[in-house]
């Protein structure tokens, strides 16, 4: 009965898995390596040799917070300072309370000098607390020099003739050069302040200026230029200067001196950037004999509260107390590279092998192109790890990038197991389980066929057409039973039922009300009366109208005792009828003509209701079918399958229904299909789940029945994606300064899985589906695209409950007015607007002007596809209707809602 194509030789086949070790594997790993390594080359930056002048110094470390009153011990501050002894000159302090104020005796231990700093804020009682622990501090020794507070002028906490009435004050008291932390705007802008202090204390962080890198230093002396301009006999000590090694890139700004051409770049935080500002920075001060404090000794993950993203990266030091970077030598942005793109050539290592050794009849192109892929897959998972490595993660941050790790791992199970058909779909020869109709001059078969149509409220005039084509096979031996499940009206089932009678006692009417169990119930009952001497049953919908050699040429199959079922695939006759129903009946025909013949393969097709034939002594013994599952059809084939029974799936059309006429129809239809699924999943997971060494399975039947639904549970992981990537677009449009976008962790999820899923589509499709055309190929992505959100749904609600009503797929259903092309995709335009708004928020938002911001804004687009994709696929659906309105209705008329 198989066809069976020619198999390779066994020689063959080792040649390839020894091609593959030998040449395939090392290269695609080499080239993967050359990759990373082309991307993480040390960039090369003038030395430093010497002692730093200063450095800014908060002793806080990891865990501590001063906002939350936690601070550091006495022992951590002087462990901090004999670290920095040897390496820098001098330290400036912020404070002078909370055990701050004993600084400047510990860094008299070290050699240390100090500008010690009492900070200044809207808390009186505090700030006269910190001017009167800096006035019994600053007679020491080892303190050089005084400053009352820091930017507060800047941050507005109290006006500028308070400040200077502070200083005055101190200068009363303290004989040594007293001064305040403002930069350069705020000392241009009140020369009163600088009339009352010794030197002028400048912040000059380019950084915050939206300054490149490349122009930073000389955008440092262009301050102190105009400083010197302004107020040619005061002296200038820099109290902050320095650059954050990651955070939120700054856009573009005005900045004088330079044309907007010049700086075309932004500001970007990075390790390469603060090493070559500091090397540059440190060399220039030298020669101009400048007085500096870098900004800062260590990280201070506590500050991203206060001053966002980058303030916790502005140290030299990290908060554990590692130097970030040598000050001589090259410079690599990841020092971890090398264990992440070890870590990913490894992980893709293992699958490539573990699919080699599986499918040793790929051909070569297919396993060059699996592996490629795996190391693709593989490091952008190591990549989007990379990009986390020395973030200072809070509890919640911790939860979402855990979240959002997880998420990747399945996204890349899910995508590797595409791969995997897509691999064997176009590479891949198979040498057995091929099945085509047998010929016609095949001896008719004796098998007697019961044929059960179950219908719901359907046509009268459908059904009749229906039965109309049975009554014409060309088999000898059937019974056709119509099982009326609950329908109310007579006037819908009593023509059925007169039109059974004239097609003579063949055809047995019944009509059942009040019965449970709905479509699996009907079922049911009709295997109850199904007569004696029936060895199959075969099953249709009540809008298929069969061939006539349906029978005749699909019973033969059952010769072999072990053949439970046999299938054929579902097919459609009105996709001519309208876009929407061409692109309905493409999308299904990727089913059917791709996914159900590489399963073939395996002994692992998924049953599907309609055109399908069970041998009856099987459909009894493994229980008939399941009224607790709403895909009582694919769930009776797992258990045939459980069962050990043998499918054979014949991809030849012999019946032909109708497609969903709504939208609504369509969506319905599918949420069945998904929510089934994991009901299925649930059930029998325990001959599923891959570790299982029982449940009646082969591991190709597990394979490919976790496989045929994993992008579905993916549509599920995507909506979770959608929801943070929305929560985080918020919450970074409400706080700019506090979010750093996670980008890494988005572009494979989204827009990766896009560009492969697109293309994978469009070639299957070319192979597979051979009548379909590039165009209507095109329109079953779309159909397909429009049905993401509605499986999510029912993937995330089938993890969480238990059961669904049946959803009846309408039929011969009138177009729906207008306002349905909204209504019935009601979910979907929400979601669409809120990620349209969101892109439209950050295009014009100038703290999102930044190239990183313009990549998040890709992938809110990217994720608005489906969406987008469901509400064109609605405004088609109504086209016909609007047409229809336009010709035959008054202007002004309404619908009703029978349309």
């Amino acid at each position: 009965m198989d066809n069976p194509a020619p198999r390779p030789s066994s020689r063959n086949s080792l040649a390839r898995v020894a091609a593959f070790f030998v040449f395939v594997l090392p290269v695609v790993i080499a080239a993967n390596l050359a990759i990373w390594a082309a991307f993480n080359q040390p960039h090369e930056a003038e030395a430093w040799t010497g002692e730093i002048v200063g450095f800014s110094y908060s002793p806080y470390q990891l865990g501590q917070d001063p906002t939350k009153n936690i601070h550091p011990t006495q022992e951590q501050i002087d462990s901090d300072l004999t670290l920095l002894s040897g390496t820098v000159q001098a330290i400036r302090t912020y404070s002078v309370i909370r055990g701050q104020e004993n600084i400047p005796d510990l860094a008299a231990k070290h050699g240390l000098s100090v500008a010690v700093g009492a900070w200044i804020g809207t808390d009186p009682k505090r700030n006269d607390e910190e001017v009167a622990n800096l006035i019994a501090v600053a007679p020491k020794r080892n303190v050089v020099r005084v400053l009352v507070g820091n930017e507060a002028l800047l941050r507005n906490d109290l006006p500028v003739s308070e400040l200077i009435d502070k200083i005055r004050y101190v200068k009363t008291k303290v004989w040594k050069p007293i001064s305040t932390a403002e930069p350069t705007h705020i000392w241009i802008k009140y020369p009163e302040l600088v009339k009352a202090v010794d030197y002028i204390g400048v912040q000059i962080l380019p950084y915050w200026e939206g300054i490149p890198v490349d122009q930073a230093v000389d955008a440092v002396f262009d301050r102190l230029d105009e400083l010197h301009k302004a107020y040619p006999d005061k002296p200038i000590v820099i109290t902050e200067v320095g650059w954050p090694s990651r955070g939120k890139i700054i856009p573009r700004k005005a900045y004088p001196g330079i044309s907007e051409a010049e700086l075309s770049s932004e500001a970007v935080p990075s390790l390469v950037n603060q090493a070559t500002f500091m090397r540059e920075f440190l060399n220039r001060a030298r020669e101009a004999d400048l007085t500096y404090y870098v900004m800062e000794a260590f990280d201070q993950p506590w500050k991203a509260a206060e001053e966002g993203a980058a303030g916790s990266y502005w140290g030299i030091y990290n908060a554990e107390r590692q130097p970030k970077f040598p000050m001589a030598g090259g410079i690599i942005e990841a020092p971890q590279w090398r264990l992440w793109a070890s870590l990913a050539a490894g992980l893709a290592f293992v699958m490539a092998v573990m699919f080699m050794l599986r499918r040793r009849n790929v051909q070569t192109a297919g396993i060059i192109i699996f592996t490629i892929m795996t190391q693709v897959a593989a490091s952008a998972l190591a990549w989007a790890g990379l990009s986390v490595t020395g973030l200072y993660l809070t509890s919640v941050d911790t939860i979402i990038w855990g979240f959002l790790f997880l998420a990747q791992g399945l996204l890349l199970i899910v995508l590797l197991a595409e791969a995997i058909e897509f691999v064997e779909v176009i590479w891949t020869r198979h040498g057995e389980r091929h099945f085509a109709p047998f010929d016609h001059t095949h001896a008719y078969p004796t098998n007697k066929v019961s044929i059960h149509v179950p219908i719901h409220n359907e046509p009268p005039e459908m059904v009749r057409d229906t039965l109309t084509a049975l009554s014409k096979l060309d088999y000898p031996n059937f019974e056709v039973l119509i099982l009326d499940n609950n329908t109310v009206d007579p006037e819908v089932w009593q023509p059925v039922r007169d039109y059974c009678a004239q097609l003579g006692p063949r055809f047995r009417f019944f009509h059942l009300e009040n019965w449970p169990g709905f479509k699996a119930g009907a079922l049911n009952f009709g295997l109850k009366m199904t007569a004696e001497d029936a060895d199959i049953v075969a099953v249709i919908d009540s809008d298929y109208q069969v061939s006539p050699d349906w029978l005749r040429t699909m019973v033969p199959y059952f010769e072999k005792q072990d053949v439970g079922f046999v299938q054929s695939p579902q097919d459609y006759r009105d996709g001519h009828e309208s876009v929407f129903k061409n692109m309905c009946n493409w999308e299904y025909a990727g089913f059917f003509h791709i996914g159900m013949v590489q399963r073939n393969y395996f002994n692992a097709v998924i049953q599907h209701g309609t055109m399908t034939l069970v041998r009856k002594s099987a459909l009894q013994k493994v229980g008939a079918w399941a009224e607790w599952c709403i895909c009582e059809d694919a769930e009776l084939g797992m258990k045939l399958y459980r069962a050990g029974y043998d499918s054979v799936y014949i991809n030849h059309s012999f019946g032909k229904g109708l497609t969903p006429d709504t939208l609504a129809g369509y969506i319905g239809q599918r949420f069945r299909w998904a929510y089934g699924a994991v009901q299925i999943v649930k059930h029998h997971w325990d001959a599923l789940a891959p570790w299982s060494r029982k449940g009646g399975l082969t591991p190709a039947q597990r394979y490919y029945f976790l496989a045929g639904w994993l992008p579905w549970f993916a549509d599920g992981l995507a909506l979770l994606f959608t929801m943070t990537s929305i929560g985080l677009s918020l919450f970074a449009l409400y706080a700019p300064k506090m979010v750093q976008l996670p980008v890494a962790a988005f572009l494979i999820p989204t827009i990766g899985s896009f560009i492969f899923k697109f293309v994978r589509s469009l070639w299957l499709y070319a192979v597979r589906v051979k009548d379909c055309t590039f165009i209507e190929s095109l329109g079953a992505g779309v159909a397909a695209l429009g049905l993401t959100h509605t499986v999510a749904k029912a993937m995330l609600n089938g993890m969480v409950t238990s059961g669904k009503p049946f959803f009846r797929t309408p039929k011969c259903e009138d177009k729906p007015p207008l306002a349905a092309a909204i209504i019935q995709v009601r979910e979907e335009a929400v979601m669409l607007t809120l990620l349209w708004g969101l892109t439209i928020a950050f295009f014009f938002n100038q703290d999102f002007s930044d190239s990183l911001s313009r990549l998040w804004i890709c992938v809110l687009l990217v994720q608005s596809v489906p969406y987008a994709a469901a509400v064109l696929l609605s405004f088609i659906n109504v086209l016909p209707a609007i047409f229809k309105r336009s010709k035959n209705e008054p202007t002004g008329a309404a619908l009703s809602p029978a349309e």
